[in-house]
């Protein structure tokens, strides 16, 4: 292993962990990169960086650090993004192993094309609280990291959001966008007053429409945007309270077909409630102060404080400047649990702690050191493997929070094969994506379809037309004229192919374009026959899916990482175990067949082989491998 060159991409969380633990193993040749710089809330967790190192390139000070527990190694640091076009499939080639501790999926997605143009093996990683996950990837041997479809990052309506919040996410995010509306970078697409064009308040198409038009002169002519009305009262926090949660919520009471099936929204009064609740005086809650839930009136003076801090740090700032949203910052973070709790209750939902809103907000999985230690050493020892020649022995290792029944926090898996329908690795990557071929403008072909969706960083796309009409070129200017333009103008339809080439990450990718004009509302496009066929969710846990990452806000997630999509994906293998008494005797499967299983634990999903020994009382007793 000390001839053997070998890249670590990412040097936070798990990097930290993987570089010390590499140069103790005896590696001599590493090459870490990573673009990030090193912030104080690192310090408790990623043990190379100290107090004077904030500010400083990662991969630098993770070098420097690295190379004080062996003094002989050599270790090259970059402190650049890995999708730069610098590090291309001939700087992949140079490495016996990459060993990913990354929190993006972009970055993720990126790597792992490099590593099967390169016919380089990888080791994914990834972490969330205390579970985490290990697994090899090899071209031709084992599933890519694409694979298996990974869940998006839910969205939700806009409608939703403004008139119709059922959840406390929901509340949560409305807070989010009416801090940029009042103080931050205005965006449209983050409304927050009520949406009159809602369909689902109108009680025809007609209507909907009616609505929509004089919504859009209403805008046109008399409307002033959120921060503008703030800015003409001085940012009082009154007239913002009533405005926000009285006024708005009464005229949401107006749309009353929103309120045949659900429970009205109740306005709040400043004024009502500081005569009937401020005596009161509402004795503080016990425990850490992050993990309280105040009452109403708390939140009212939360609100009243925040709204004059931000005031305060605007106004210091200058004319025409802008606050940015930050979980960290604590007054932008008390606005939005304010916000956010006094909307829950007008909607008669349970209010949140700040603790629980700024995990929620931030979308924030915690970062535990041990974890990230655990998972490191696990990297490690795949990673011995590899360099051994000894592949067929890698295994796909679960950490769980917990034991399960045969007390084993660790659960290795058999590696899967390559899916024959991946559109990374297969022999032809091919896809068939609807769409409506009179609204989608190349530009969204090439950001949110190709880029966002498909991975690729710099995409060439010709249509097959014939004739090889270039539609985007990765050569800048070549066809920005088309940008704005709909792919129905080049002639694109129902059944047209398009060939997208990403010469950087050697990759090409055919597209089938299915036109359809059924798109739901606020969809700008789906992959069809993405995913396999989904079971139904575990009935004993409906909680919010959280992807494994390596304590990132991303939902970024190593291969199979997801306990849910975990569970979609093997759950198939049950259907050909399950034993029918009445049509199938047991003897006709075989004595010793091997299955694959699902093993539940702690909300994590694990397979495990296991070979039928006996049948007794129409049950299978199992021998664990």
């Amino acid at each position: 292993k000390q001839d053997k060159q070998v890249l670590v991409v990412g040097a936070g969380g798990i990097g930290c962990e993987l570089l010390k633990n590499l140069v103790l193993t005896g590696f001599k040749n590493i090459e870490v990169i990573d673009l990030d710089t090193i912030d104080v809330s690192n310090l408790n967790r990623q043990f190379l960086f100290q107090k004077k190192h904030v500010g400083k390139s990662k991969a630098q000070v993770a070098k420097e650090s690295a190379l004080q527990f062996c003094p002989s190694a050599n270790i090259t640091a970059y402190h650049d993004s890995i999708m730069n076009p610098d590090y291309n499939v001939e700087f992949f080639r140079k490495f016996m192993l990459v060993m990913n501790a990354l929190d993006n999926r972009a970055a993720r997605n990126h790597v792992n094309r490099m590593c099967l143009a390169a016919d380089i093996p990888l080791i994914e990683s990834g972490t969330a609280g205390y579970l985490g996950q290990v697994t090899v990837i090899k071209k031709g041997m084992t599933e890519c990291y694409e694979c298996q479809p990974k869940p998006t990052q839910k969205t939700f309506p806009g409608c939703t959001i403004r008139n119709t919040p059922s959840e406390p996410i929901h509340c949560i995010v409305w807070a989010k966008y009416l801090f940029n509306q009042l103080f931050g970078e205005e965006d449209a697409d983050q409304e927050v007053s009520p949406d009159t064009a809602d369909p689902e308040a109108a009680w025809n198409p007609e209507d909907t429409a009616a609505r929509a038009t004089a919504s859009e002169k209403d805008g046109d002519i008399k409307r002033v945007s959120t921060k503008e009305w703030a800015r003409s009262t001085g940012y009082d926090s009154v007239k913002l309270f009533n405005k926000l949660f009285k006024d708005d919520i009464m005229y949401l009471l107006t749309m009353d077909k929103l309120w045949k099936k659900r429970k009205a929204p109740i306005p709040l009064d400043w004024q009502q409630l500081e005569n009937s609740m401020r005596p009161q005086e509402e004795s503080p809650a016990s425990g850490l102060k992050d993990q309280q839930v105040l009452g109403v009136w708390g939140y009212c003076q939360l609100f009243q404080h925040s709204v004059e801090t931000l005031r305060l740090q605007l106004q210091e700032k200058g004319e025409g400047s802008e606050l940015v949203w930050d979980k960290d910052d604590p007054p932008a973070m008390d606005f939005v649990t304010a916000a956010a709790n006094l909307r829950m209750h007008i909607f008669s939902m349970n209010m949140k702690s700040r603790f629980d809103v700024k995990s929620m907000a931030g979308n924030i999985i915690p970062a535990i050191a041990t974890t990230n230690a655990v998972i490191a050493g696990l990297i490690v020892l795949e990673g011995l493997k590899i360099l051994s020649g000894e592949l067929e022995s890698c295994r796909t290792i679960f950490l769980n929070k917990c034991p399960n029944l045969r007390k084993k926090l660790l659960v290795p898996c058999i590696l899967d094969p390559p899916s024959a329908n991946c559109y990374v690795c297969a022999s032809k990557p091919e896809v068939t994506v609807k769409l409506n071929v009179q609204k989608t403008t190349v530009l969204s072909l090439q950001d949110r379809i190709l880029k966002e969706r498909f991975g690729m960083v710099a995409p060439d796309v010709q249509i097959e037309d014939g004739k090889g009409t270039i539609l985007i070129s990765s050569e800048e200017g070549e066809t920005e004229a088309n940008n704005n333009k709909f792919l129905g103008d080049f002639g694109i339809r129902n059944g047209s192919r398009l060939q997208a080439d990403d010469f950087l990450q050697d990759y090409t990718l055919l597209i089938n374009v299915l036109h359809t004009e059924e798109l739901e509302r606020d969809v700008e496009f789906e992959v069809v026959g993405e995913a396999p066929d989904k079971a139904p969710p575990p009935q004993n846990n409906q909680e919010e899916v959280n992807s494994i990452t390596n304590g990132n806000k991303d939902s970024a997630q190593p291969s199979t990482s997801s306990k849910g999509e975990h569970h979609c994906r093997k759950l198939s293998w049950i259907k050909t175990v399950k034993y029918d008494k009445n049509t199938r005797p047991l003897k006709s499967l075989g004595s010793s067949r091997q299955f694959h299983v699902l093993h539940e634990n702690s909300h994590f999903y694990s397979c495990a082989n296991i070979t039928a020994q006996r049948f007794s009382n129409h049950q299978l007793s199992f021998q664990h491998h």
